[in-house]
């Protein structure tokens, strides 16, 4: 029977993008909000897809029940607003329990109500205290900090009164801004967004960190938008500041301290530090910390190759900075944001004792040291053992542990799957908290005394659990109902071993299957693909399209809709990828060439063909974005007898002419002869399948010239390809309609070899007018 693909795949297969998944699974994910410095929390937990109830946990007394009186509530607002509102429908996400817990307090839209839970009566409150996006708030609620005309402000929320900071800030030479180089600089000045400053607040709200900004000499590179929104029909140039490999000048800070109560400013001193891809302060890459007595600060100091860090303090009083710590390695250092995949670094000031406990992958393990925070002199190892720290959760103390996620640690399990562990200050005691075999996601309360855990894998629902710190069992939360999902055609994917190109090292991954899997048939398979060595790509917890990174994002790169059309999707981190041993992530160190780990793929596809009958080894593709395009691009070029279609979307495909702090760290500091390899270009005499290439225009990240370089080279090579630029786009084309259904055209035409329906419109879940 002949093969055919039609409307309703098509239609299958939009159901299961991402957005459209978002409410298929309820409580799959529960997040505590601790009461106060108490062991009790709130959380919200779903009815059904449209409705959704407060619960309140007691762990002590063992009480779990709802947190107020739904029913009362709606009926008290629907009188005080004059609108409808039924028991679960209630239109907040959020409150805070007031006065010994007899009153909460909620915000609809920008208007905050307090209800009394014992009369049930909600009345509007009147404050002065809003917060604009751009603010950043003092810990106390009283103070603002924000960034206007290049130079520092304050705002006090109680008087309105606004006072400079800084009054010095000129063009490129500011005070609070983000670096052009953090990839969205024409994002956010077209869309007009307003960012809060870069700047802590000190714990006791006296004091502010910010730095200033050095990008004046930094090379300035140009985006052409040729349609201009709301605009004249001619083109506009965009300009910005953007080092690339080699480059002279990079983004340089000089940090300052400034006293609230005496109105003074204080430079670090200290010599300007470069400023990465993105702030040292800022929420997703913070480097910089203030010790809880307000009287100090802390900061991380890369050098330029990454090869060197120190830890530096600071005394806010003066200004006086000294070195307490430096590290230096052959390969890059994995200290900061990329250790936990846009999150706190490793690194926590322990007040009590004046003591630091440190991260370092010096003895060939992600591990964790503990510091004399007054001499810089190493106490004692805390962790140790060919398994890897993953993330610092907390810190007690007053009783001495320390409570961290970790994986590789327990045998015969997945190495990536995280757990809870605990370990006192000095080594011992080393306890696994979390004992099931997933991927755990944790809350520990403010006290240290009980946990929230959700655990959950690829193939196992989420569950929701409640311990106690030292591990034991107190109740169940909530269990994932995935039905809604399941009837959509979700299919369960599988987790794999294989081994490596070297025949040696286990590598993970999980495959989806296609969807109405038929005996004895043959299925094309696709390769989900990411080229970049500072994060992993495969998911370890149940995903379906229930995690925000500024939007809805799906971690399996549109695997479930693939398989609705008859692909099966093969998602997998090979060597040079982190969160296993140094010397697998040093794979990539100075061979970006490798894609991270690219010839892995090659091996596991053998692999698994020969374990499942239904994956045609003659059928494959890969697809991918940034790092992926230029994967897959170097893929289908360097292992043509694999790989027969390939969709790269805006590849960094020379690193050369990329973000200096990416080819810097990874590959080196720049040599003609090192970055040679890596160079796409070189290789698209050996083109045999069919390759689309894609790019934004207004991609801030990946310039667009690295793909047209791609097109200038394929096109004197005398090679049929095919090409997508999508106008006003940026960086983020994962998530635009036109290329997700442009894609699965491609591989519909090339791999299945049939004629997709034609000009199929996904609806878009940004403009879905």
């Amino acid at each position: 029977m002949k093969l055919s693909i039609d409307r309703k795949h098509y239609e299958r297969a939009e159901k299961l993008l991402v957005w459209n998944t978002l409410k298929d699974v309820l409580n799959g994910k529960v997040i505590p909000n601790w009461i106060g410095e108490s062991e009790c929390f709130w959380y919200q937990r779903d009815i059904n897809t449209d409705s959704k109830q407060f619960i309140v946990v007691d762990p002590i007394r063992r009480i779990k029940k709802e947190a107020f009186d739904h029913e009362k509530l709606a009926k008290a607002l629907s009188h005080s607003i004059g609108k409808p509102f039924t028991s679960y429908d209630l239109p907040f996400d959020s409150f805070s329990y007031l006065k010994n817990e007899h009153s909460i307090q909620f915000s609809i839209e920008e208007t905050s109500w307090l209800c009394n839970l014992h009369q049930y009566e909600c009345k509007m409150l009147e404050t002065n205290k809003k917060i604009l996006p751009h603010e950043i708030c003092s810990p106390d609620g009283d103070w603002t900090v924000f960034t206007k005309d290049h130079n520092l402000y304050l705002r006090n929320l109680n008087t309105k009164e606004v006072k400079t900071l800084t009054i010095d800030g000129e063009p490129y030479y500011d005070y609070g801004s983000q670096p052009e180089a953090s990839t969205s600089a024409i994002f956010e000045r077209l869309y007009q967004q307003q960012p809060p400053p870069v700047a802590l607040w000190s714990p006791n709200s006296k004091k502010i960190v910010s730095h200033r900004l050095d990008q004046r000499k930094v090379r300035t590179l140009h985006l052409l938008q040729y349609v201009p929104q709301n605009q004249a029909g001619e083109p506009e140039a965009h300009a910005y500041r953007y080092p690339l490999v080699g480059d002279k000048y990079v983004p340089l800070i000089e940090f300052y301290i400034f006293d609230i109560e005496k109105g003074s400013a204080i430079q670090v001193d200290f010599d300007p530090i470069i400023s990465g891809m993105v702030s040292p302060l800022t929420e997703y890459s913070q480097t910089a910390f203030w010790t809880e007595d307000s009287n100090s600060f802390y900061f991380l100091n890369f050098s330029r190759d990454y090869r060197v860090v120190q830890f530096i303090l600071v005394d806010s009083e003066t200004g006086k900075a000294r070195i307490l710590l430096e590290e230096q390695s052959d390969s890059f250092i994995f200290t900061d944001l990329y250790n936990l995949g846009f999150g706190a670094v490793n690194i926590r000031w322990i007040n009590k004792s004046n003591d630091f406990i440190w991260h370092s992958e010096r003895d060939g393990w992600s591990h964790l040291y503990l510091y004399d925070g007054n001499t810089g002199q190493l106490k004692n190892r805390i962790t140790s053992g060919e398994w890897g720290v993953r993330q610092i959760i907390s810190v007690d103390e007053e009783k001495e542990w320390l409570y961290f996620t970790a994986g590789g640690r327990e045998s015969d399990r997945d190495p990536y799957l995280q757990h809870l562990y605990r370990v006192r200050f000095d080594g011992t005691e080393l306890m696994l908290l979390t004992p099931e075999d997933a991927e755990h996601d944790v809350f520990i309360s403010p006290n240290n005394t009980y946990f929230v855990d959700t655990y959950s894998r690829v193939d196992l629902p989420p569950q929701t659990i409640l311990r106690k710190t030292d591990g034991s069992f107190v109740c169940n939360l909530e269990k994932a109902n995935v039905e809604r999902l399941m009837e959509k055609g979700y299919s369960i994917p599988k987790r794999f071993k294989v081994k490596a190109a070297d025949g040696v090292t286990d590598l993970y991954g999980i495959l989806i299957q296609p969807a109405n899997l038929t005996k004895n048939k043959k299925y094309p398979v696709l390769d989900s693909f990411y080229g970049g060595p500072q994060l992993t790509h495969t998911p370890k917890k149940f995903t379906w399209g229930g995690e925000f990174i500024e939007g809805p994002v799906d971690f399996t790169g549109g695997a479930q809709a693939f398989a609705q059309l008859g692909f099966a999707v093969l998602i997998m981190d090979g060597r040079g990828t982190p969160y296993r041993s140094k010397s697998f992530h040093d794979y990539s160190n100075g061979n970006l060439e490798r894609a991270a780990g690219l010839e892995d793929h090659v091996a596991a596809l053998k692999q698994l063909t020969q374990r499942f009958p239904f994956l045609d080894k003659n059928s494959v593709g890969i697809y991918g974005e940034s790092g992926g395009g230029y994967g897959a691009a170097r893929a289908i070029l360097s292992y043509p007898e694999t790989y027969k279609v390939a969709v790269a979307g805006c590849g960094n495909h020379d690193q050369r002419y990329y973000l200096a702090f990416w080819g810097e760290r990874f590959q080196g500091m720049y040599d003609p002869e090192l970055y040679k390899e890596q160079d796409n270009t070189l290789l698209v005499s050996r083109l045999k399948g069919k390759l689309l290439l894609v790019t934004g225009d207004m991609d801030d990240n990946v310039h667009p010239s690295l793909t047209i370089r791609m097109v200038h080279a394929l096109t004197k090579a005398n090679k049929d390809f095919d090409l997508m630029i999508l106008p006003n786009r940026h960086h983020g084309i994962g998530a635009d309609v036109y290329y997700i259904r442009r894609r699965w055209d491609y591989f519909v035409q090339h791999l299945l070899k049939v004629e997709p329906p034609k000009e199929y419109s996904i609806k878009d879940p940004m403009y879905p007018g």
